[in-house]
């Protein structure tokens, strides 16, 4: 390794995506071949994230997606990416991984994630976009205001919640959640709680967070793991590590932050196909943020025949902005530079193009680029 080169592990990001013409099926068999290429490309991580009611994604229950792939896998890390807990409890989260982990101890990630929140407001004067002292890119805020009014996702919140449930306040959830697996839980009443299996789980606990909120603020009072979203609102990823590290206090698992960033990348062995597999990945994005669903992932062709409009570009412009694209040695810098500027500790990976072979091919071109370099260990 040269010397002075900072050891930054690579994980992946999955949200198991169905390429347009594909099935379910297909999606799941591509996910878990990746989760095994992974493995012997040298990624720390493999990551499933949870979303619903999307036509153009498979990945609606994390713990499933473990269970499968870990049995596929022999040494990599497998987390989730998050399991979101606005729709869950505590017991049954820890349930969950404790059966997984009883089978396959001391390799999963428990990512957790808030749901049904709302944004962080600006702060003022925040409208971008910037660029940091190294050059990393800021764009401007994104408002989700109008995807809280959406009726999809307001069907999504019935279909999950029981009639009549509310969540958790998430902090009261976190702090459950820890208990159980520690064996330490009693209820008001004094009563106490055994979760077999699931107490004592051998898993790394993670916060996942867009912004510096709620999220961010639990995740470093009480000293846990956390994971900052670049590729989900880049503008305010540097707020979110910033609340996070402000808000640490040493625990028996961190005695300092510790901190991966997300970012969508596509690698090729040149520039121009590069862009050329990421053409679908802007009407992708779009097909999100106007709640109509994630879309099976187009082919360029497909992306191309799309009639774009102002409005729409206004949608998805943070996102195609900030997608790093390119050859491993272009990729490779822009990964570095938005290292440094986050002071990331880790970087996670989230790549989607039509073809899975294609995407297989990028995190071959960037796992052997980012060794090059000397970055690569496991955590």
């Amino acid at each position: 390794m040269p010397e002075n080169t900072p050891e930054i592990p690579l994980g992946v990001l999955d949200l198991v995506p169905i390429p347009s013409g594909a099935t379910a099926a297909d999606a799941l068999r591509n996910s878990i071949d990746l989760a095994r290429q992974a493995e012997r490309l040298g990624y720390a991580r493999h990551w499933f994230a949870e979303h619903h009611l999307n036509p153009g994604v498979a990945g609606t229950s994390p713990a499933v997606l473990l269970a499968l792939t870990a049995a596929a896998t022999s040494a990599i890390r497998l987390g989730s990416g998050a399991v979101q807990l606005g729709h869950r409890t505590a017991l049954s989260t820890v349930e969950e991984f404790g059966l997984i982990d009883a089978l396959h101890p001391g390799r999963l990630d428990l990512g957790l994630g808030r749901s049904g929140g709302r944004p962080t407001p600006a702060p003022p004067g925040d409208d971008g976009p910037r660029h940091t002292p190294n050059g990393l890119l800021i764009p401007p805020r994104f408002s989700f205001e109008h995807l809280l009014g959406s009726p999809r996702i307001a069907l999504q919140r019935k279909l999950l919640l029981q009639p009549g449930a509310e969540p958790q306040d998430y902090a009261e959830q976190i702090d459950d959640l820890l208990a159980l697996l520690a064996g330490t839980y009693r209820s008001p009443e004094g009563v106490e709680a055994h979760v077999v299996p699931g107490e004592g789980a051998d898993v790394e606990v993670w916060i996942l967070g867009s912004s510096g909120g709620q999220s961010a603020e639990t995740a470093g009072a009480r000293g846990l793991r956390f994971a900052a979203n670049y590729h989900v609102s880049p503008a305010t990823v540097l707020e979110a590590v910033d609340a996070y590290r402000e808000h640490f206090k040493p625990s028996a698992v961190l005695d300092e932050p510790y901190v991966s960033v997300s970012a969508d990348v596509v690698v090729a062995e040149d520039d121009d196909r590069a862009r050329e597999l990421a053409t679908g990945y802007g009407l992708w994005v779009r097909s999100i943020r106007t709640a109509e669903g994630a879309i099976p992932f187009p082919t360029p062709e497909e992306a191309r025949a799309y009639v774009w409009s102002d409005a729409d570009r206004a949608l998805v412009q943070d996102r195609i902005d900030t997608q790093i694209t390119g050859s491993p040695a272009a990729v490779a810098d822009r990964l570095e530079q938005l290292q440094q500027a986050t002071g990331a500790d880790e970087l996670l990976v989230t790549t989607i193009t039509h073809d899975h072979r294609d995407r297989v091919r990028s995190y071959e071109l960037l796992a052997k680029e980012w060794a090059r370099r000397g970055h690569t260990r496991r955590p």
